[in-house]
């Protein structure tokens, strides 16, 4: 019996099936895929590399949306602009308005690239696809390419898709002239896929890659990726809404001045800093219970969080970016950075010249 992932069609065509989505919430409205239109893909492709893209595809963990990510309003607005509100209506984004196959986000790590990724695949309603360097690397000379082939084929089959890539600097660094050639090949095939020359079949796909080390990229990849958006430390009035909200879950005796007293005083930590912060002092309260009191005490009895565990915790923690990194984010930020302003009375103001 066939699984519903791949079925071979009589005529020698691969038929990838819709995979089945466990989702605690409604899923989102989405365009019909081209499987869901029975629609077949040109080519014979492998089973066994199908199933390994395809096992690549989210369909469960934890769902977050726009909501949920703390700041970096104009990067949000951008990417709706780019991914969201086309996916939903692709009929008003057609000829100049046609989305871009590359969108990239840099900046120094625990920023947030990753959740922005993880509510893309929430909100769009999109196939998205988890892919890692590792996923695509094979000890086999010429698999490496035949997967990247496979997976831009399954992506288009599936469109609309979001192929999200994590630390893309790892497969897509700069191409050296001693560089093996399976490494090299494999480049040069996501490239060319990337770029649309190689995929025959035509669907929406949205490639994001993420990276701290945006200046390790090939200047080839840097130029597919149409959209590159930078993601800086938070500053103080985000770093006081992501507290809130972390500690919005839990109970704790911190006043409104005391939490912005904290967002003063985690000055060039990242969001992932903060959450490490906040889940350190929330253990506060249990170091102070003796083993006998751990083992009998009331989950509604365990003291709540305090101010003074959060010095505490501050006083044993540092910021993992070092400021003098940042520069370096800034400096390519400022000469191949897209500029984002998403203030509609720029376009509204009279008489405003190009």
């Amino acid at each position: 019996m066939k699984s519903s992932l791949e079925t071979i069609s009589e005529g020698g065509g691969l038929s990838v099936g819709e995979p089945t989505r466990k989702t605690t919430a409604e899923p989102k409205k989405r365009t019909a895929t081209r499987s869901q239109r029975g629609e077949k893909l040109p080519h014979r492709l492998e089973k066994e590399l199908v199933q390994k893209i395809n096992n690549e595809i989210v369909v469960t963990g934890q769902e977050v949306t726009f909501d949920d990510i703390a700041g970096l309003e104009d990067t949000k607005n951008t990417v709706k602009e780019m991914l969201i509100y086309p996916m939903k209506r692709p009929d008003l984004f057609t000829g100049l308005r046609t989305c871009p196959k590359g969108l990239l986000l840099f900046g120094p790590p625990g920023t947030g690239k990753t959740m922005i990724g993880k509510a893309i695949a929430h909100e769009s309603g999109a196939t998205f696809f988890s892919i890692s360097a590792s996923s695509l690397k094979s000890k086999w000379i010429g698999e490496g390419e035949k997967l990247v082939k496979t997976l831009f084929a399954v992506a288009s089959y599936q469109s609309p898709s979001v192929v999200f890539i994590d630390e893309v600097d790892s497969m897509l660094t700069q191409r050296k002239s001693d560089e093996d050639e399976a490494s090299r090949s494999m480049k040069n095939e996501f490239l060319v896929q990337l770029d649309g020359a190689g995929n025959e079949t035509k669907g929406h796909v949205i490639v994001i890659g993420a990276t701290s080390l945006p200046h390790e990229l090939d200047d080839a990849a840097r130029r597919r990726f149409v959209k590159r958006l930078y993601f800086p430390l938070p500053d103080q009035a985000v770093r006081e809404q992501q507290l809130r909200t972390l500690l919005a879950n839990n109970r704790h005796s911190l006043k409104d001045s005391e939490i912005t007293k904290l967002s003063h005083a985690t000055d060039g930590y990242s969001c992932a800093d903060l959450k490490n912060l906040c889940t350190d002092a929330s253990m506060g309260p249990m170091r102070s219970l003796t083993d006998d009191e751990m083992m009998s005490i009331n989950a509604d009895e365990v003291p709540p969080i305090s101010y003074k565990h959060f010095r505490r915790s501050l006083r044993g923690m540092n910021p993992s970016v070092a400021q003098s990194d940042l520069q370096v984010y800034l400096d390519w930020n400022d000469k191949y950075g897209s500029k984002v302003s998403n203030n509609l009375d720029d376009y509204r103001r009279p008489g405003r010249k190009c």
